[in-house]
């Protein structure tokens, strides 16, 4: 469907001389008058965002290409100040996906990106694809989960061995150590905070505290670290953990735009913010 949207487009916008439409890696550009505008907001990724999350979309516009643009809906239903356990992931997964869909459809996007990792890390791989097969069945365009991605990321990295850390609730965080193993891959380190946290809690973490447990829950044996949750500001701890570690380091935000921009066949030259994952391919 998204492709030929942009063809429909394409070719309505051929009888106007004064507009270049781009190949995915060329940006247009718009002549005004004696001026070369240069068309800044050509390729627009949806999102599913929690309604708590504030860490997701500025993660991702830092990771964001010049060109691509980003359109979010939110979905709440849930208690911010309550612990988020599995059951709640589960719940929150399956409530007002059409809606969340139509809306990003109505946008004129060309990929839907779902960014809650814990939200399909709960029921594991099957249901993550499940899930991600039923955004497309229902949208038409492809889709993307953060659970997903991070798989997608690890495998892309050749990594077999990696440490885990999140701000999950314990049950949560053997859960996605779970996913993870049943796609191949070996956590021979999992780490957590003492204390349960509520989504707003999550949310308050600082980079300082990503860059301390990501120290913490390294080991020897670990090829990359993985710090999962969208909504966990880990993203600019990535450049010192690396640095530090001596290994690339891999956020569930990070993964999201990788995967995205992959998927668009959008060039990732000059994001540096994502670390390795991103730096590898220039």
């Amino acid at each position: 469907m998204a492709m030929h949207r942009r063809a429909i487009v394409q070719s309505c916008l051929s009888d106007f001389p004064w507009y270049s439409f781009p190949s995915c890696n060329m940006q247009a550009s718009f002549k005004l008058g004696d001026f070369t505008l240069v068309d800044t907001r050509r390729r627009r990724i949806g999102m599913i965002v929690p309604a708590s999350n504030t860490h997701a979309e500025p993660d991702c516009l830092l990771l964001a290409p010049p060109g691509v643009t980003i359109h979010t809906t939110r979905s709440g239903g849930y208690d911010v100040a309550v612990i988020p356990d599995s059951d709640e992931m589960r719940r929150f997964a399956r409530q007002a996906l059409d809606q969340h869909l139509q809306l990003l459809v109505d946008g004129r996007v060309e990929l839907i990106v779902y960014a809650c990792t814990s939200a399909t890390l709960a029921d594991g791989p099957e249901f993550d694809q499940a899930f991600c097969d039923e955004i497309t069945s229902k949208s038409g365009l492809p889709a993307v989960t953060a659970a997903g991605a991070l798989i997608e990321a690890i495998r892309d990295l050749g990594a077999k061995r990696v440490a885990f850390t999140s701000p999950y609730v314990p049950q949560l965080a053997a859960e996605a150590v779970d996913f993870i193993e049943q796609c191949g891959i070996d956590v021979v380190n999992q780490l957590g905070y003492d204390k349960a946290l509520s989504s707003l809690e999550q949310n308050a973490l600082t980079p300082l505290d990503a860059y301390q447990m990501g120290l913490k829950a390294d080991h020897q044996q670990a090829e990359l670290l993985v710090i999962s949750c969208t909504d966990y500001r880990a993203l600019e701890a990535v450049p010192a953990l690396e640095q530090a570690l001596g290994k690339p380091v891999i956020t569930s935000n990070s993964a999201l735009m990788y995967a995205s921009l992959k998927r668009l066949e959008i060039d990732m030259i000059g994001v540096g913010a994502g670390g390795y994952l991103f730096t590898r391919r220039n």
